[in-house]
């Protein structure tokens, strides 16, 4: 990579300067979550509304006026909707279609077949791993979320011992192993090999998968009980289905749009020329809206036509997955809101700031920026572009095994505890039926388990490399 490429990079992600004292900006954070906790759990305010007397609390204590917090909240708001929310609608279409066909059934009957009652939270872990490998997490999710609520319905081991090894696939993904864009942005940045990298990110997820999904699962099961929900049970009046398709046919429409984002990774990796039609077919083919859009329209046919349903019935079982998530997308919109309030107030840079002063070894110090930038900015991908910028200037000298154990612990520190800025936080309380508090219990819980031991397993590796 040249240093022009560097210099770009670290300047594009640079994040906005703080508006007032670091006291300042810290008591606006922790009182922005304060607002936001309490009117749910003990006002009972729909976290829509929380969220944006949160958002409202963070920037009028932070001493920005009434208009720029508006501005930063609408814009957060406005850009989770576009994004996320558009594909948390195909999503859901992908995943109603693959419910009512007997798409989702065919899938657990062969899963809950070949895997014993005790192996089967180990077999979602590895369903999530494969689903999250180049995917963004809210649609690995949408897309799981049938087979999730079957399988837990089916077993009678409940929502959470099924749910969290899934959900530990999906984040470790995320975080650990390329062509995932999170990793793949961290090793552009700090020039790391990509083999090399994907090679430990797989030695690390393993180990870290393990602990965070089927050990802390059952673990977080006894915490909380969650009954799975009827949500994608097969509607009767949406008309019977005369069979159901194949398994193959099933997981060829499930993975279709994973190979299709994972090409496009592939090829920003193999092709550098940019003008290079099989390089421009991917790259359009594998943006997560077209990839998704196309899965849609293949799955009315292998799935919807594959078990025998009309035009009609595919028409009114796609229009019937949008009511359900209509409050899940204002809610997680509004998660983005409240994310973009927190970010403009520069608090972010400031956590940076803070850590870069502290006299760590260069992974604890990678994994500490990335974390305290995750906690202020509820985004991991933020966390992983300023993190790779921040920590440029310690990596000069490193071998190819010590520049991908940095980027291995920038992403284990992007995924660290995972709470009320997070949109993440909000998609999975409400598909998993949650509170705040049982959200805290479970899904944040679990992603700061997965943030430690996957920092744990790079510290070990670092050992010996």
């Amino acid at each position: 990579m040249s240093p022009t490429t560097t210099t770009i990079l670290a300047a594009s992600t640079d994040l906005p300067q703080p508006v007032a004292p670091g006291w300042q900006l810290i008591v606006a954070a922790l009182a922005g979550i304060a607002v936001i906790v309490v009117a749910i759990t003990i006002a009972k305010v729909h976290p829509f509304l929380a969220l944006v007397g949160g958002g409202a609390t963070v920037g009028i204590v932070a001493g920005e006026s009434i208009p720029t917090v508006l501005e930063s909240f609408t814009a957060g708001f406005g850009t989770t909707a576009a994004g996320v929310g558009i594909l948390i609608a195909l999503g859901a279409m992908f995943a109603k279609l693959l419910a009512d066909s007997g798409g989702a059934d065919e899938i657990v009957d062969t899963i809950v077949g070949h895997a014993s009652p005790r192996m089967l939270p180990w077999a979602m872990a590895l369903v999530g791993a494969i689903i999250g490998l180049p995917m963004f997490f809210e649609i690995g999710l949408v897309l799981l979320m049938p087979v999730i609520y079957l399988v837990a319905r089916r077993s009678g081991l409940g929502l959470i011992p099924i749910g969290i090894p899934a959900l530990a696939g999906l984040s470790a993904m995320h975080g650990f192993v390329p062509p995932h864009p999170g990793p793949l942005v961290a090793i552009d940045a700090l020039g790391a090999d990509l083999g090399m990298t994907l090679g430990l990110g797989v030695l690390v997820a393993i180990p870290t998968i393990i602990v965070s999904g089927p050990l802390f699962g059952v673990l977080a099961g006894r915490w909380v009980t969650v009954e799975a929900p009827t949500t994608f049970d097969v509607d009767p009046s949406d008309g019977p289905t005369t069979k159901r398709p194949s398994f193959a046919i099933t997981m060829f429409s499930v993975l279709l749009p994973v190979v299709l984002m994972l090409g496009k990774a592939l090829a920003e990796i193999f092709i550098a020329d940019e003008d290079q039609p099989v390089r421009k077919v991917l790259d359009i083919l594998g943006t997560p809206l077209i990839a998704l859009l196309i899965a849609v329209i293949v799955a009315m046919f292998t799935l919807g036509r594959g078990s025998g349903m009309d035009r009609e019935t595919i028409s009114k079982c796609t229009g019937a997955a949008l009511p359900a998530i209509a409050g899940i997308l204002l809610i997680v919109s509004a998660g983005g809101g409240f994310k973009e309030v927190l970010v403009d107030t520069g608090i972010g840079t400031l956590l940076a700031d803070w850590a870069t002063g502290a006299n760590v070894s260069v992974l604890l110090l990678a994994w500490t920026l990335a974390a305290l930038i995750r906690l202020a900015t509820g985004s991991a991908t933020v966390a992983t572009i300023t993190a790779s910028s921040l920590i440029l200037g310690l990596v000069d000298g490193m071998g190819s095994g010590e520049l991908s154990l940095v980027v291995l612990a920038i992403g284990a520190g992007s995924v660290f505890l995972s709470h009320v800025n997070d949109a993440g936080f909000w998609l999975v309380k409400e598909y998993f039926g949650m509170t705040v508090g049982q959200t805290f219990k479970t899904w944040s819980m679990m992603e700061t388990v997965l943030s430690v031991t996957g920092l744990i397993v790079v510290l070990a590796l670092g050992l010996v490399i």
